[in-house]
């Protein structure tokens, strides 16, 4: 096998296998170790119909000393289970999450990327319905599967500053929807957005409160944050997915002496920032340059000398430092895969 890991894209690499386990008469099944790509399902299966589908993102590191971490299982288990509870699925067990997770890094190790060449195994759980139902109701039975793949920069810029665009014609979710869960239906609403903001030379979009128009929600797929007199600050919301990677980040924040705010956060307010970027599991942190208003033109600048904020540097240094093995992980935030 030759990997070209420092050129690895953030898209799909076939590996050796996947896990799965299937709910049915009230229970969860064994784990089964599978070699197919392919799913099988029944036609009338919810998640086809109703949109009954949850699933993570979450990544594997082979870190400074050999040792492959998989970062802050925990909460992408809860969020996961968040997520069923908010489409009416059947949970997934802690226990169980772990072990499928676990089991994927194992019997696929060939493939998490060596430590120093920028690349991480990203990991999908993912949960569906697939009992058959023709009324609109909850499925009876449901598949959770994890699959692993390697992945590069989820950006081609990497941790360099990127433009992003406002697009105030579009929601990504209703503030009573399902935006607090993570639900392919939330991304589907984001994709015209996204890719009329890519052909129009961005890397992603930043969208705003789908109610009022006035506060920042979502910065694509990914949570958004801003830097000033001291403070990190982030939008709360009722239609945010809660990213690991902002709940990690505000605690770093808070170990580096900052203050940190969730709150409302006025579009007016991307004035004051002195450094602003979006963070979530794929891109880790993503540093922002430019943010256009698409309908007003209105511009806003950071990163003057074309290079990220101090601050923004040091939480991703900090952050994937952890990751990697190489700053103390005083909060036990990694699985070590033996």
């Amino acid at each position: 096998m030759n990997i070209d890991w420092k050129s690895m894209p953030f898209g799909y690499y076939k590996t050796k296998v996947n896990v799965r386990s299937c709910f049915r008469d009230g229970e969860w099944g064994e784990i089964e170790v599978s070699e197919s790509e392919e799913v099988s399902m029944h036609m009338a299966a919810t998640s086809l119909h109703y949109g009954q589908e949850a699933f993570e993102g979450m990544k594997a590191f082979t870190g400074k000393d050999g040792k492959i971490r998989i970062f802050r299982w925990e909460e992408n288990s809860r969020r996961l289970q968040h997520s069923a509870s908010g489409v009416l699925m059947q949970e997934v067990p802690d226990e169980l999450f772990r072990e499928a997770i676990t089991k994927v890094v194992q019997l696929n190790r060939e493939f998490v990327p060596p430590y120093g060449h920028g690349a991480a195994f990203y990991l999908r759980p993912l949960l569906i319905g697939t009992g058959p139902q023709v009324g609109i109701q909850p499925a009876k039975e449901y598949l959770f599967l994890v699959f692993g793949t390697p992945v590069g920069p989820y950006f081609r810029e990497g941790f360099n500053p990127v433009k992003i665009q406002i697009a105030r014609d579009f929601d990504r979710a209703a503030p009573l929807g399902t935006g607090t869960f993570k639900v392919g239906g939330n991304y589907a609403a984001s994709l015209k957005a996204l890719k009329r903001g890519r052909d129009e030379g961005y890397s992603s979009v930043l969208f705003l409160d789908a109610k009022e128009k006035k506060y920042i929600d979502e910065c694509g797929p990914a949570n958004f944050f801003g830097i000033k007199d001291n403070t990190y600050i982030t939008p709360e919301s009722t239609s945010i997915l809660a990213s690991i990677t902002n709940k990690s980040l505000i605690t770093l924040a808070e170990d580096m002496g900052m203050k940190v705010e969730r709150r409302k956060v006025p579009i007016e307010e991307l004035e004051t920032f002195d450094e602003v970027g979006a963070c979530g599991t794929a891109a880790v942190i993503t540093p922002i340059g430019k943010i256009t208003d698409r309908d007003t033109g209105k511009e806003y600048h950071y990163c003057p000398d074309g290079k990220p904020g101090p601050v923004t540097t040091k939480l991703y240094q900090t952050l994937t430092g952890i990751q990697l093995g190489e700053v103390e992980d005083r909060y036990g935030w990694n699985l070590i895969v033996e």
